[in-house]
Parts: structure tokens; C-alpha cells; sequence
């Protein structure tokens, strides 16, 4: 008999350069570039960094914070590295150390990048087309001068409905951005898509598309079948197996009663570990047994560490065993969709937490 303890998080970078490589054919002729931020959505932007540039020829990333991008520039030697959350006092020094290029996205930062400019960086300029976050907007570009305007490198902007491919806000957005472009910027290279624009043609990839959820797997046009692999496996161990009799209730606040005696498995992995607490009553846990694959209720509430799932069905389960929360039969997009939330929460919740025995799978 085998005992474990902690839920298991297995990443399958292998997986992980193979959709980066499908999204550049998808994008090309425009140049690929990998979102890391956020610890590289939890996968350990370090080692996700590192592996796109051995195994994908990836040269260009991006990080929201200088301290991202202090980590991964030692193991991309001669990388771009973008922050989108542009420069300030916390991290000129940062961007001076390590060569990283800054996102100006308003004029009081423009005003701090030419009092501290840093000799040999071209910073990039995002510019507001519709999303109403940051970025420059008509009335301040009106105002830059031709010096303000050769500092830059790139110009780039953000699509606010990419997800949906025929929403007004794209076309609009596009327009904006092709008017800025050829007022402003005519000769700069641009970038106007994360992973959702990819998909919507080869007027919106520009020059340059920053991959992100959908080269971690996620379906990011759910308009049509998702055509990444997922690189994600949750499961966690079953501590106990016992009988619900009929009447008697299951977890905090008593939120379940048995209407029939029921078997069921206590697994471990709760909210504590970045599972929803919204999967109460609810979600679902999949048991693997002799190479059958058998579905089951989550049964009351998501407790910080543990599940309660009913399992009165599962011949031949034993303490032990791993349940499945996200595999290749239901993904993050799944496991999202049943929650009430979005594939990129529930990754960053789980990537990130300390708690998994964490396993990465390459060659």
C-alpha cells in the first residue's frame, strides 16, 4: 500500500513549446513572443522562460514587474524582456542592471523615462484604443513632440474583446490602432495581440503577438475547438474511503445530505491549495482504476484542505489512489467553467501555491 499526503501539480513543458510553436505557424509572419508574468501564470516563469529559448528560439518576453524580469534575463542572454508595468523609482535600477525595456503607458511616466534615461534602451509606448487601461491616449499624443516620439522601440496596445470573434469592439479597436500607428508611429514595429488576437487574422498579429494563455493550454477562442495541448494535471491522494449512511449530512454548514446511503472518498486538496471554494456541491473529481476513468461529486462544502466526493459507484478504490481535478479530459476551462470563473484565476491560484509536490515533464 502506497500513502501520500500532498496533491500533485505535473507540468508538461513538452506540451508547453509545442502549442508556442502552433501559435507561431498560426501568427506568422509575425514574431512570437511569451508572456511570463505572474510567475509565468504559476508554472515558474524561470524554467518556462529558459525552455522556450533552448527549445523554441523564443527572444523576445513579457514580465508586469522589473523584479520578473530581473529572474529570467540570466537565462535568456540577449532576450528583449518588456514590463508592462512600465518604470519608476522602484525599478529604474532594475531596468538599468539587467537591460530591460520598459512599457510607457502615460506621459508623467514618459516625463520620469527622460529625466532617468538609460543609454542603449528604447523603451515601447502603449497607447489606449478602446480597453480604457492604460495607455496614451489621442490627447496626449497630440502633445508629444518629434524628440518624445523617436524614443520608442515599439508601439503596442490591448484587445478587450478578442475572446468573441465578431464583437464590434475589435474592429474598432483595430482602426484605432492602425490611425495611431500611421499618425504617430509609422515605421515602428507594433503589437496589438495577446493570445485571443491570434485567432481573429493576420490584420490584428501586426509584427509582433504576446502568446500567453493559450500557449499554457487554455482556450482562449471559444468560438471554435481548442487547439492547444494542455501542459496541466492536478490530483491529489485519497486519505480515506467511508460509508455515508442516508440522513446524515457532509461538511461545513451542512450544505449536503445523503438522500440514499452513499460511499464516499475524503481527497486532499481543498481552497488552501487554489481549488474554488465555488466547486462546492458541484465540481468533480475523476478516479483512474485499471485504465478506466470513472466521474464523481463533489459532495458539500470545499474545505481548505480536503474534498469530500461521493464515490459510491468506484468499484475497487483505495486510500491512495489520486484523484483528478485537471487532466487532459477536463482541463482548466473545464474545471473554470464548473466554478464560475476563468481558466487564467485558476491556474495563478494553483500554480503558484506552495503546497503541491510540483513535477515538470520534458526530454
Amino acid at each position: 500500500m502506497s500513502i501520500f499526503t500532498r496533491p500533485v501539480l505535473e507540468i508538461n513543458l513538452d506540451n508547453l513549446v509545442k502549442n508556442y510553436n502552433l501559435l507561431a505557424k498560426i501568427i506568422a509572419p509575425a514574431t512570437p513572443s511569451a508572456v511570463v508574468k505572474d510567475d509565468a501564470y504559476g508554472i515558474g516563469a524561470e524554467l518556462v522562460a529558459q525552455t522556450l529559448y533552448e527549445k523554441a528560439n523564443c527572444r523576445n518576453f513579457w514580465v508586469a514587474h522589473a523584479v520578473e524580469g530581473a529572474k529570467i534575463a540570466p537565462l535568456v542572454a540577449g532576450a528583449k524582456i518588456y514590463l508592462l508595468q512600465g518604470v519608476g523609482e522602484d525599478n529604474i535600477d532594475l531596468i538599468k542592471q539587467f537591460k530591460l525595456i520598459p512599457v510607457i503607458a502615460s506621459p508623467e511616466m514618459l516625463e520620469f523615462w527622460k529625466q532617468h534615461k538609460i543609454e542603449g534602451i528604447k523603451p515601447a509606448i502603449q497607447v489606449e484604443t478602446g480597453l480604457n487601461r492604460l495607455g496614451f491616449r489621442l490627447a496626449d499624443l497630440e502633445k508629444l513632440s518629434k524628440d518624445d516620439l523617436s524614443l520608442f522601440s515599439l508601439v503596442m496596445s490591448h484587445l478587450a474583446c478578442a475572446d468573441e470573434k465578431d464583437h464590434f469592439m475589435n474592429q474598432h479597436q483595430l482602426d484605432n490602432f492602425n490611425y495611431i500607428r500611421e499618425t504617430y508611429f509609422p515605421k515602428l514595429p507594433a503589437s496589438l495581440s495577446a493570445s485571443d488576437g491570434a485567432f481573429l487574422g493576420d490584420a490584428f498579429c501586426c509584427d509582433m503577438v504576446r502568446l500567453g494563455a493559450a500557449m499554457y493550454g487554455i482556450n482562449t477562442a471559444p468560438y471554435r475547438p481548442n487547439q492547444m495541448n494542455n501542459i496541466i494535471t492536478v490530483k491529489a491522494p485519497v486519505l480515506e474511503i467511508a460509508e455515508l449512511p442516508k440522513g446524515d449530512f457532509v461538511g461545513y454548514s451542512a450544505t449536503y445530505r445523503a438522500a440514499t446511503n452513499k460511499k464516499i472518498a475524503i481527497v486532499s486538496i481543498g481552497y488552501g491549495d487554489g481549488i474554488p471554494r465555488s466547486l462546492s456541491n458541484v465540481g468533480k473529481v475523476f478516479f483512474n482504476i485499471c485504465g478506466n476513468w470513472y466521474e464523481s461529486r463533489i459532495l458539500g462544502r470545499v474545505s481548505m484542505d480536503n474534498i469530500i466526493c461521493d464515490v459510491s459507484d468506484i468499484d475497487n478504490l483505495e486510500v491512495g489512489d489520486f484523484g483528478f481535478l485537471v487532466f487532459d479530459d477536463y482541463t482548466l476551462d473545464d474545471i473554470a467553467r464548473d466554478a464560475g470563473t476563468i481558466s487564467y484565476e485558476v491556474l495563478s491560484r494553483i500554480g503558484k501555491n506552495p503546497r503541491f509536490d510540483r513535477k515538470y515533464d520534458i526530454k
